[in-house]
C-alpha cells in the first residue's frame, strides 16, 4: 500500500508539472558528440580542422571562412551565429524547443562553470540579460527559460563545453502536437529567426554604445 500510495502521489505531481517533451531532439542529444566534424556548416567545410567539439568547430570554421573570402554575414548566418562578445558568443539552437531558442557559449572549451574565468562567467550573464531583452521585444513571451546542464547525466547534449540555453515560453506551448504527435510546430524558420535576432542584437548594441 505504501508503494502504491507513493506512485499515486508521484503521478499527481507529474500531472501538475509543466513537462516539455522533446522527442525530436533525441537524435541530436545522442549523436552531437559523435558526428564527423560536428558544428561545421556545409558552406564552411573548407576549414580543414576538427577540434572535436561542436561549439569550438563552429567558431573556428566561421573565422576560417571569413579569413578566406566568405562574406562575414553569410558565414555567421550559416552557423546561426547571432552575436559575438569578448569572451562569449550567442548562436541559435539548431534543434529549438521554440522559435527564439538561443545558446550563450564561452569561446573557451570548458565543462565546468566553476572553472570559467570570472570575466567570462560575468559576460555569460550579461549576455543572458541582453537575450531576455531581445526575446521580450521580439516575441512578447509569457515567460523565458534560462538553463544550463553540466554533464551528460544532467542532460547536456554537449557535455564538454558548457552553454546556457535561453528560450521564450508561452502558456500552452506544450500541446498535443508535441506530446502525442512527437512533432514541434515552429511559427518561423531558423533563417527568419536568425535575421530577426541578429538585427535586434545589433540595435541593442548600438543603443548601449550611445548610452556609454
Amino acid at each position: 500500500m505504501g508503494l502504491q500510495r507513493d506512485l499515486i502521489c508521484g503521478a499527481d505531481i507529474l500531472a501538475a508539472m509543466d513537462v516539455l517533451w522533446t522527442p525530436w531532439r533525441y537524435n541530436y542529444v545522442t549523436t552531437a558528440d559523435k558526428a564527423v566534424r560536428p558544428g561545421v556548416p556545409a558552406i564552411l567545410e573548407g576549414w580543414p580542422g576538427d577540434l572535436g567539439c561542436v561549439f569550438c568547430n563552429l567558431i573556428a570554421a566561421v573565422d576560417h571562412g571569413i579569413a578566406n573570402g566568405v562574406p562575414m554575414e553569410q558565414a555567421e548566418e550559416a552557423a546561426g551565429l547571432v552575436f559575438r562578445g569578448t569572451s562569449c558568443y550567442i548562436c541559435l539552437n539548431a534543434f529549438p524547443y521554440t522559435s527564439g531558442h538561443v545558446m550563450m557559449i564561452p569561446y573557451q572549451h570548458e565543462a565546468s562553470l566553476a572553472e570559467l574565468p570570472a570575466a567570462t562567467a560575468h559576460e555569460l550573464i550579461d549576455l543572458a540579460q541582453e537575450t531576455e531583452r531581445v526575446l521580450r521585444g521580439l516575441y512578447s513571451p509569457h515567460g523565458i527559460n534560462f538553463g544550463m546542464n553540466l554533464g551528460q547525466a544532467a542532460g547536456a547534449g554537449v557535455a564538454g563545453h558548457l552553454h546556457l540555453h535561453g528560450l521564450p515560453r508561452w502558456v500552452g506551448d506544450t500541446n498535443f502536437m508535441t506530446t502525442v504527435g512527437e512533432t514541434r510546430v515552429l511559427p518561423e524558420s531558423l533563417e527568419i529567426t536568425w535575421r530577426r535576432m541578429r538585427t535586434a542584437f545589433e540595435e541593442l548594441s548600438q543603443r548601449t554604445r550611445v548610452r556609454d
